[in-house]
């Protein structure tokens, strides 16, 4: 659901970069504020999972679509809402600049749609309230389940409002939106089904494993030992996912892709304005693996090996930024201390 900057108008463009500055500001002082230091390789390994499981696209069948996870709620309950949604920012960023995935102009609303969402919308208004791990597994399927299609539709909401607000014409908002939301619960739904998985693993590996940055629990040796095979587990799991189940990803459209491709007959919009235009331009200059391939696989190899490489590059980049914005976050904590 990753928008195009064709889809947005400059002043809708800088209103959510406006709103994206602000929820990431808050949540960087939030998180600065109950840092532990066992979150900072649990944050930066989940950063790096989220980035390869969203290369991986499945088809919706019946449909000539797929989708991918947005991630959002899988972070926010193994990190609180205000360190996933940095994760998340830091996952979309990493896509738009080194990947050409999301515009640079539309990254704000897609740190919105894809990010805010979930993490301070769905995380702690229904998904945490809701569950309980004293619950049978199905009851916390049934939860992840429902808050992911709710996660996802509330993105794809916004998306329609956000290109009719930016005057887009081609694409009638009830038209849209028809097309948009049923096709994102689909994909909700198969995001809320591998969501449980992963965190079913995690909570059987160190069920103390989700914290939440409201809560401050007491962490021992012990228990940060033991918290190291899930972070295994989740480390194997995104090598696997960048190098092998990348190659198998879906080629359909994805949810928006498709809808828009319903309307209009093609999955692009164009866009004349020089300020997209430019926005173009340097991304296509910066990108240095487009379409998670290779800018010329004949001197470099093969698509499939282009796929795989930047799954790695980018997972580890993923990690390695997350590790040291947790690393600044843990330095800025101290000096406040000091200072005091």
């Amino acid at each position: 659901m990753h928008m195009a900057d064709a889809l947005l108008s400059p002043v809708v463009s800088g209103a959510m970069t406006i709103a994206a500055s602000t929820a990431i500001y808050y949540s960087y002082k939030k998180t600065s504020e109950k840092l532990e230091e066992i979150h900072l390789p649990l944050m930066g390994v989940m950063g790096a999972f989220v980035f390869a499981a969203q290369m991986i696209n499945f088809t919706i069948p019946g449909t000539g679509s797929s989708g991918h996870l947005g991630g959002g709620l899988l972070l926010a309950a193994l990190l609180g809402p205000y360190a996933g949604f940095l994760s998340m920012m830091s996952v979309l960023l990493i896509q738009a600049v080194f990947f050409g995935d999301g515009g640079l102009m539309a990254l704000g609303a897609n740190i919105i749609n894809m990010g805010f969402f979930t993490c301070f919308i769905v995380y702690p208004f229904i998904y945490k309230p809701l569950m309980r791990k004293n619950k049978k597994a199905i009851y916390r399927a049934i939860v992840t389940v429902v808050s992911a299609m709710i996660a996802m539709s509330l993105g794809a909401f916004a998306v329609v409002i956000e290109t009719v607000l930016s005057g887009r014409t081609e694409l009638p908002f009830l038209q849209f939106v028809l097309l948009m939301i049923p096709i994102h619960l689909a994909i909700g739904f198969v995001e809320g089904i591998v969501t449980f998985f992963v965190l079913e693993f995690v909570y059987q590996q160190r069920p103390d494993i989700a914290l939440d940055h409201e809560e401050d629990p007491v962490i021992d040796s012990e228990k940060k030992r033991l918290r190291k095979g899930a972070i295994v587990g989740l480390t194997i799991g995104m090598v696997l996912i960048a190098t092998v189940v990348s190659l198998y990803a879906s080629q359909l459209p994805d949810g928006l892709e498709w809808s828009i491709e319903n309307i209009v007959g093609s999955t692009d919009l164009d866009s004349q304005s020089s300020i997209h235009q430019w926005f173009s331009a340097l991304q296509e200059k910066i990108a240095l693996f487009p379409d998670y391939s290779f800018k010329e696989d004949v001197h470099f190899g093969s698509a499939s090996s282009g796929t795989s490489i930047s799954g790695i590059f980018g997972g580890a980049l993923t990690l390695v930024v997350l590790l040291i914005f947790g690393f600044i976050l843990k330095k800025t904590k101290g000096k406040s201390k000091n200072e005091y």
